[in-house]
């Protein structure tokens, strides 16, 4: 009786350390998954914002060609809602007022109210300012989180990497020639798109924990055409049809409908879920040097070395930040 009783216990033992062996694997297949989905989001988020980079060389060809800057909007975010609806939820609203709510905000902040305030700001201030104060998104980013949520923390080494990478971006906008011409209303407006896109960034990543990223995208776009509209009550739509056949104006509004619009939103929504909205708003200090990159080969606009030291500026304070711990 007694062996039979050793040989259960012995039994029993070979299977908790079996299950415990089947566990131990099973986590670290998990966090290894994780760790790769991690990569993969930093991976993307450097790929989209490069994209976005590029639209200042593609919105300065359409202006150049007769659109105005709510047009351009307009087209843009149309032909990605077109292209979105074929494969996102055929769900129309979300479960319940709030929420819908919620999905307004986004379409206002990273939509409507962000491009238009932008847009608006370069006719009425220096582009260069613009660029700079726009930069400043992470930052308020940051300063949101810590001053509205009770569970944000941010490291020193986040809130440094952000100043060096928004050093670099001075250096790359400015090219070596500071000079910052103050104009009250369009710096203001500039201000108001930074903080539109910081406030995008903190309610998508609430938005992300019930939703999937497509749902939401589409949600997006249609906010962000819906509430655009109104401004054609004021400022009516000037640009002939007829013209939309010409290379420059299809092909451009093209990449900035089907690119930089739907695959972006909808790839940037799902690196805000992925690794938090602190670290991928850092990403956006990579804008200014695929504007000039892109610049230089499309527009033949200077590439100087004092751009150049600006771009590793920013590259290592964005390394820097994401080497950070932060709970947004």
């Amino acid at each position: 009786m007694g062996k039979e009783t050793n040989v259960q216990r012995e039994g029993d033992l070979r299977d908790l350390t079996i299950s415990d062996n089947l566990a131990k694997e099973s986590k670290v297949k998990t966090d290894s998954k994780k760790d790769k989905n991690k990569i993969l989001a930093h991976l993307i988020a450097i790929i989209t914002v490069g994209c976005w980079g590029c639209t200042f060389v593609n919105t300065k060809y359409l202006l150049r060609s007769g659109l105005e800057p709510e047009e351009i909007f307009l087209v843009r975010f149309l032909l990605a809602y077109l292209c979105i609806w074929w494969i996102s939820p055929k769900t129309l609203f979300c479960a319940n007022w709030k929420d819908e709510l919620m999905m307004l905000v986004l379409g206002v902040t990273g939509g409507s109210m962000y491009f238009l305030t932008e847009n608006s700001a370069v006719g009425l201030t220096y582009v260069n300012n613009v660029a700079f104060i726009v930069c400043t998104a992470p930052l308020i980013t940051t300063a949101l989180a810590i001053a509205f949520l009770k569970h944000a923390k941010a490291s020193p080494r986040l809130i440094i990497g952000s100043l060096i990478a928004l050093t670099g971006v001075g250096a790359v906008i400015f090219n070596g020639h500071f000079v910052l011409h103050l104009s009250p209303a369009g710096d203001a407006l500039a201000l108001s798109a930074a903080i539109c896109w910081s406030v995008y960034s903190l309610v998508m990543k609430k938005a992300s924990r019930k939703y999937s990223s497509i749902f939401i995208t589409r949600k997006v776009f249609f906010y962000g055409i819906l509430t655009i509209l109104p401004v054609f009550i004021f400022r009516h739509w000037t640009f002939p049809l007829s013209r939309f056949g010409e290379t420059e104006v299809w092909a451009n509004l093209l990449f900035l409908g089907v690119i930089a619009s739907f695959l972006c939103f909808w790839s940037w929504n799902w690196v805000i879920r992925k690794i938090g909205a602190l670290k991928s708003s850092n990403y956006i200090y990579l804008n200014p040097i695929t504007t000039v990159m892109a610049s230089a080969l499309f527009l033949n606009e200077p590439l100087t070395t004092i751009a150049c030291i600006g771009g590793v500026l920013i590259l290592i304070g964005v390394f820097l930040s994401n080497q950070a711990k932060d709970t947004v």
